[in-house]
């Protein structure tokens, strides 16, 4: 399915889910999507550790529901991370891991062993119990209410196979914040929504 599409089919499921994406392609694709400048913490450099960020949120606040993206290219650095996601096996969190097979931060520069990498079998492999996978915009418009579904437990693991953005999408503007503005605008965010004092003071 479409890169773009697929996000845009998300954000519009989206309620009221705090989202922490990886870098390159899935901040550029969500901040097309959404324009999202508070509920969203785009982790510029993330180096395969947006779900293990999203993590530490979703443990330190669970009442708070977390979407962290991740790219296959991202995923490959660090597959050991769902032990890790397994272990904390955190309800309220939703790893969305995007697969177009592709480095997209590096110009759509082939990953190794792409025909055979199986993502979904993988978490499977490592004790994960609700992986979904969706290959169509379709089957996502249909069965997306099934991941979101109330009243379960566990950690969800859901693999988008998207086609590698073409020349005119690796154009997309990046999010534009720098770090600081980024953190605070997310911070304060979270503090709205919560009763934690991220920074000491509250304005």
């Amino acid at each position: 399915m479409n890169y773009l599409d697929c996000f845009r089919a998300l954000a519009r499921r989206r309620t009221d889910q705090l989202v922490v994406t990886s870098a390159g392609n899935s901040s550029q694709a969500w901040w097309a999507a959404t324009h999202d400048s508070e509920a969203s913490f785009y982790l510029d450099a993330s180096m395969s550790l947006s779900t293990m960020f999203a993590s530490g949120l979703a443990l330190a606040r669970p009442e708070l529901k977390i979407w962290a993206f991740m790219g296959d290219g991202a995923f490959c650095m660090n597959p050991g991370m769902l032990m890790v996601e397994r272990q904390m096996n955190l309800p309220n969190l939703t790893h969305f891991l995007v697969s177009n097979r592709v480095y997209g931060a590096t110009s759509n520069a082939g990953l190794p062993n792409v025909g055979s990498n199986d993502y979904a079998a993988i978490a499977r492999a490592m004790g994960l119990e609700r992986v979904f996978e969706f290959r169509t915009l379709e089957a996502l418009e249909r069965d997306f209410a099934t991941v979101m579904a109330a009243n379960v437990a566990g950690h969800t693991f859901v693999v988008l196979e998207v086609k590698p953005f073409s020349d005119a999408e690796q154009k997309l503007e990046q999010p534009p914040f720098d770090g600081p503005e980024l953190k605070y605008r997310f911070g304060r965010y979270i503090e709205a929504r919560t009763d934690c004092d991220i920074f000491g003071y509250r304005l």
